[in-house]
């Protein structure tokens, strides 16, 4: 584990303090989790990019025209 020393607002700090006694979890494990999640939304991000890179616009549209041009059943129309 490492030690990092956190500059936060007065009014952050306070919330975070309040949210954390509500859920009953300490300040340091609120903090990573929410490292975490924003390290996983971000990687999340750069991998569809990279997938998105890959894709072929004609190769899609050459599976999509296989789709029969039906009208949805009626459980499945908005």
């Amino acid at each position: 584990m490492s030690t990092l020393s956190l500059r936060l607002p007065n009014s952050l700090h306070e919330k975070i303090r309040q949210l954390t006694k509500e859920e009953g979890m300490s300040i340091n494990q609120f903090i990573a989790s929410a490292a975490a999640e924003k390290m996983a939304a971000l990687m999340t991000e750069s991998y569809l990019a990279q997938r998105a890179k890959r894709g072929d616009v004609h190769r899609f549209l050459t599976v999509l025209n296989k789709v029969p041009d039906t009208e949805p059943e009626e459980k499945d129309r908005l």
